[in-house]
């Protein structure tokens, strides 16, 4: 079975900095599973934080001869899924072992994570553009109507935030119409033999770094970043527009902030984001968590990963 090291956690905890200290020691390359890092040209405010020597080349930046992955893979005009996502995981995930390497998953959209290692039986199920059309418009409440009329069971099962989001309520209607129509999805069948390393401090540790971290992204001229996104016509409207950072000057730009609201709206909503992914991981039994505030925790992760990855018959340097 093909191992794969999973890194996940909060904003800010240093999951990629941990993850190329790994790949260094165990022969790895990385994966990034975030969202939002999939769009060319959100560099800063997604913050990809490439060292000024890293070099893209087949498909990959290199930094300090590793390869990470899931950088720049599509224009911020386009859209990407989680079955999208998934589907070119597995793909580098079958070169990097055929390389001989460790494939280090890392990121912090939990959707793209599960989805990769647990596999989501609606993932592969196709968009539906003349239903998509018709829908277009509608409230929430006219989307949830046919939807508990098509699968009753999966409207009751929405949480509130659901219920408000137009697009959770589309792609729902979207699955149940699909399952009446050609009936039910099997599970993927792939599974890998993974490990979970969590990582995690207290919030007001968390929230200081994500504070430093919204600050360091502004100095780096984020606001330019943005204009010239808006001067290459992409509209708010696109998805990729959607990404923290870049919603919150949105306000901006249109008047209802001041820039210094708009990037304090920005580190607040960040500090939301990060309480939803601690809530997201917070009941996975397979996570092995290590507070980064602790001495010694960097070693432990390195211990905790050569025990089980001495057991593969992947080649290590």
């Amino acid at each position: 079975m093909q191992k794969v090291l999973v890194i996940c956690g909060p904003t800010a905890s240093g999951k990629t900095d941990l993850a190329l200290t790994l790949a260094k020691k165990f022969n790895g390359e990385i994966i990034s599973a975030d969202s939002r890092q999939v769009y060319r040209g959100m560099d800063i405010g997604t913050g990809k934080d490439l060292p000024k020597n890293s070099k893209f080349e087949g498909g990959s930046y290199q930094i300090a001869g590793i390869s990470l992955w899931g950088y720049d893979l599509i224009s911020p005009k386009e859209e990407f899924s989680v079955a999208q996502f998934v589907a070119y995981a597995k793909k580098v995930i079958a070169e990097i072992h055929q390389r001989g390497k460790l494939p280090i998953v890392v990121g912090g959209t939990g959707l793209y994570i599960r989805g990769l290692i647990d596999g989501i039986e609606t993932a592969s199920i196709p968009r539906n553009e003349e239903l998509r059309r018709n829908l277009v418009g509608r409230s929430t409440n006219e989307l949830f109507e046919p939807l508990a009329q098509l699968d009753p069971i999966k409207a009751a099962s929405l949480n509130t935030s659901d219920k408000k989001n137009p697009r959770r309520l589309v792609r729902a209607i979207e699955i149940s119409q699909w399952r009446l129509s050609r009936g039910q999805v099997r599970r993927p069948s792939q599974k890998f033999d993974s490990l979970f390393v969590g990582l995690s401090a207290p919030k007001e540790i968390l929230f200081e770094r994500i504070d430093a971290r919204v600050n360091a992204r502004i100095k780096r001229d984020f606001l330019k970043e943005v204009k010239g996104l808006l001067d290459k016509g992409i509209d708010w409207e696109y998805q990729a527009m959607s990404s923290l950072g870049y919603r919150q000057l949105r306000d901006y730009f249109e008047g209802r902030l001041n820039l210094n609201e708009a990037f304090a709206r920005w580190a607040k909503e960040e500090k939301k984001y990060t309480k939803r992914q601690l809530t997201w991981w917070k009941h996975d039994k397979r996570v092995n968590w290590f507070d980064i505030t602790k001495v010694g925790w960097q070693k432990k992760v390195e211990n905790l990963v050569k025990k089980w990855y001495s057991t593969s018959n992947v080649k290590k340097s």
